[in-house]
């Protein structure tokens, strides 16, 4: 038998061009006990809506009908279903354009009732069947992807509150789901965060090496305030504000929660007494804190608490190092642990609000803190699921990196190994960072560095600074060390070495556990709301 498996790999390797000694390689994996694939672990919060597509709903929804052939419910006879049936959770919501385009008509669709159809660039056409009522879109309105296009509903042919949703390429109907999962737009059932108007939402200055394209404004400022209820925001040095954004950009930070902090501590400079506690120099370090934490801002080679460029890029580096990034709660607890006390927290959040805000390039879900070591007794996936991942990440060589895109044909980083993992119907965060926290979170599982194997994440830190995971990988060939990875925008998708980053501050290797959207076993209801339509 053991044989006869070999020769069915190296047939696997020629037929999906892997190379053998990674297919040899996987075989090793263990594979999970009696087939048992555990129900995904999501984070709190919806998944930001990124990339040009997006689902038609922004709630939890659930897939109850597929595109092909299938026996007509009402009118009892084998016809094509040319879409896909989505139903919303706990009950009827929001329909949604998939994407920017223009409608092409709105109104009655006989058995499809009330309906509307978007044209979008490339010859693709989306389709919106059995709304609850007629739209208010008219022909030749533009619309934005995430515009609510109507109300899910069960007008005409339908027994039952649903979305029929099509897409169409060049006149011919198309399978929704692998189509919207080349766009980065799996149809998994998760909710996604609604999209605001063009002009509306936040636009992140994106950096030119790193991964993400996604940001979320820093929290308002809450109940209790102290020190800002009688200090009002004073000017800000052009010195000093050139440190605050400097080293913001360094930590992709916005720079007036670094100008919240200096306005706190001491009013940007203007009076940096040692405190009673012994926290010195303008952003107010304790020695002790400074010790793990500050670093060499102005280059000269020495990281001094005195010197204001070493303490405002040391306060950026702190302040994701303390969870700065982990979603508007991250920032008041990073904000928490610079000075424990609430109204501390509120009063830099109202200073940097009067400073002008700004966007935290990072996901605004949060994963929780998991642990170092994730869930170590959760089987890992098994080899027909890694090939699957593999095989499609290795036909994206080639592909261009653009920060924020989600395929077909250009990603970053993250959205690689996202849509990687959605092909094996696992849903994960948009971000290397969430991702790993995801992982953490109870997903997976950390293993040594010198167990890698293929199929696994690796997480090291890169444009956000020592302190934050900044980057995400799979392994390709742990032999020699081989990546296949959206790398940057100078090299695009390929396999490259990660020789060169196991001595970062930050270099983890994760395995993905035996999890799934829809597990196989221990099985757990799933709430499906049964319909009949005639499309």
């Amino acid at each position: 038998m053991k044989g006869i498996a070999i020769g069915l790999v190296v047939v696997l390797a020629f037929f999906f061009g892997i190379p053998l000694g990674l297919v040899l390689i996987m075989t090793t994996v263990a594979a999970p006990a009696l087939g048992e694939e555990y129900r995904t672990q999501y984070c709190e919060g919806a998944i930001p809506p990124t990339g040009e597509w997006r689902p038609p709903f922004q709630q939890e929804y659930t897939v109850t009908s597929g595109f092909g052939d299938r026996f007509h419910p009402i009118d009892h006879e084998w016809r094509l279903h040319s879409g896909i049936d989505l139903v919303s959770l706990p009950g009827p919501g929001p329909v949604v354009a998939a994407s920017a385009g223009r409608v092409t008509f709105s109104g009655w669709a006989g058995s499809g009732g009330n309906s509307v159809s978007i044209e979008h660039a490339g010859g693709i056409v989306t389709r919106y069947h059995h709304m609850a009522n007629p739209s208010s879109l008219a022909v030749g309105d533009p619309v934005y992807s995430g515009q609510q296009v109507g109300m899910e509903g069960t007008t005409g042919s339908s027994t039952g509150n649903h979305l029929h949703f099509e897409v169409w390429v060049n006149g011919e109907p198309v399978d929704p789901a692998p189509f919207m999962l080349a766009r980065g737009a799996a149809l998994n059932g998760s909710a996604v965060a609604p999209s605001p108007p063009p002009g509306e939402g936040p636009e992140p200055e994106l950096p030119e090496d790193g991964e993400g394209g996604i940001g979320f404004e820093l929290p308002p400022p809450g109940e209790p305030r102290q020190a800002s209820l009688n200090n009002p925001p004073t000017p800000i040095p052009a010195g000093i504000e050139t440190l605050y954004r400097e080293a913001a950009a360094e930590y992709n930070l916005p720079w007036a929660l670094l100008a919240g902090i200096g306005m706190e501590e001491t009013n940007h400079g203007r009076n940096t007494a040692t405190s009673s506690a012994g926290a010195q120099g303008m952003m107010q370090f304790m020695p002790a804190t400074w010790a793990s934490y500050g670093v060499d801002g102005n280059g000269d080679g020495v990281a001094d608490i005195h010197n204001d460029a070493d303490s405002a890029y040391s306060a950026a580096n702190y302040l994701v190092a303390s969870g700065v990034m982990d979603g508007p709660q991250g920032v008041r607890d990073a904000l928490w642990a610079y000075n424990h006390a609430d109204w501390y927290v509120n009063d830099v959040l109202y200073y940097a609000a009067a400073y002008g805000g700004g966007l935290v390039l990072a996901e605004g879900v949060d994963c929780g803190p998991g642990s170092e070591v994730g869930n170590p007794n959760l089987p890992p996936i098994d080899n027909a699921r890694v090939e699957k991942m593999l095989t499609f990440a290795g036909n994206q060589v080639g592909d261009s990196y653009i920060m924020g895109a989600n395929g077909p044909n250009a990603w970053d980083c993250s959205s690689l190994t996202m849509t990687a993992l959605a092909h094996i119907g696992i849903t994960s965060p948009r971000t290397a960072g969430a991702q790993r926290d995801w992982l953490a979170a109870g997903n997976g599982f950390r293993v040594p560095v010198e167990e890698a194997q293929p199929g696994d994440l690796l997480f090291w830190d890169s444009y956000l600074g020592p302190n934050q995971i900044g980057h995400v990988a799979l392994v390709w060939d742990p032999a020699t060390k081989t990546t296949i990875e959206a790398a940057n925008p100078s090299l695009g998708v390929g396999h490259f070495s990660y020789a060169d980053n196991l001595d970062n501050n930050i270099f983890e290797v994760w395995r993905v556990g035996s999890i799934s959207d829809s597990p196989k076993t221990p099985a757990q209801p799933m709430s499906l709301t049964g319909h009949a339509e005639g499309h």
